[in-house]
């Protein structure tokens, strides 16, 4: 009777560790956004990306080493996938998803969020694009409803002034296509499976950094930006500092390791900690929050749970009638 405790009690700490680990992952992402923007008015995104992850690059790298060894290094003939995955996440998706947030201003920091916590409906959508895996009626459904969400925070109500006013609409074209190529990236995990996720995050982060920073040090030959000063560095500090601890390893790796803990299913509930943490803090900056923002972000965490929980019940049912329900009663 003991040893079953120590069991039970081991297989809830489990679950209690990924969940905190989800939630810290999740509430870091949420918090990114407004951290960043105060950045923002003394330093480019561009820098401020490369900087921040070149820093995450360097740890990761350390910690890699110290638990895998250097045989953890080797490519094993993956090299173009994990570039191209790794350019995915720490090259189209750093790079714009901060270049739009820049762009469009204080307006910029909900959208980014709001953009974030849409990756699971993105997933769905992409799946059933290239993979031929059609989702359920309810689930497209729920799709629709975080899409409306979405717009209903991008527009502000004004969907024609939005369409025509390229100033807002090509950042969040921008937003949008940062997001998608995050999504891209952590489908691709499944192609390395047999790898840790830390080997993953390493390599992927290297190879994908490496390139943001030629695309950078090019932009910056060619005039485009400019090399931040030493006192600008120093003014953004606990920005980075925050940028790179936080959003940048703890949430990179805790993310990872709590949802292989949790189940994606599980793990990914805690997405709706992202909007809900940008909110808070852009209300508390002075940030004034609409309609549109707040019912925009109700709909998508409302599409969210509700996804989630029919998945649940779907798979239930599949345990419960793995032949199907026919079947069941046939053989009764």
């Amino acid at each position: 009777m003991l040893i079953m405790n120590e069991g039970g009690d081991f297989l809830k700490n489990n679950v209690l560790i990924g969940a905190l680990l989800c939630l810290i992952a999740s509430i870091s992402w949420g918090a990114m956004f407004p951290v960043a923007n105060h950045a923002f008015q003394y330093i480019d995104p561009f820098y401020f990306t490369i900087i921040r992850y070149v820093s995450v690059t360097v740890l990761l790298i350390i910690i890699l080493l110290w638990k895998e060894g250097i045989q953890a290094f080797r490519l094993e003939g993956k090299g173009l996938s994990l570039w191209f995955f790794g350019s995915m996440a720490f090259v189209v998706y750093n790079l714009l998803i901060f270049w739009g947030e820049d762009l469009l201003g204080e307006s910029g920091i909900m959208l980014a969020s709001i953009m974030e916590s849409l990756m699971p409906m993105l997933s769905i959508i992409l799946l059933w694009i290239f993979k031929r895996n059609r989702p359920h009626l309810f689930t497209l459904s729920c799709v629709f409803i975080a899409f409306i969400g979405v717009s209903l925070v991008i527009t502000k109500g004004d969907f024609q002034s939005f369409i025509t006013a390229t100033s807002d609409f090509i950042p969040a074209l921008f937003i949008f296509i940062a997001v998608v190529g995050w999504v891209i990236y952590t489908m691709g995990r499944n192609q390395f499976g047999d790898w840790s996720a830390l080997r993953y995050s390493t390599l992927s982060c290297l190879l994908g950094t490496a390139t943001a920073l030629a695309i950078v040090l090019m932009a910056t030959f060619l005039g485009h930006i400019s090399v931040p000063t030493a006192e600008t560095i120093k003014i953004v500090s606990p920005n980075l500092l925050f940028m790179i601890i936080f959003p940048g390893l703890i949430a990179l790796l805790g993310w990872n390791i709590g949802v292989g803990i949790l189940s994606p299913l599980n793990g990914i509930l805690f997405i709706n900690f992202v909007p809900v943490t940008t909110l808070i803090i852009s209300i508390v900056q002075g940030y004034k929050i609409t309609s549109f923002d707040m019912i925009g972000t109700i709909l998508i965490i409302v599409s969210l749970i509700s996804n989630n929980l029919f998945l649940r019940l779907h798979q239930r049912n599949r345990r419960a009638f793995p032949f199907g329900k026919q079947s069941q009663i046939k053989a009764s």
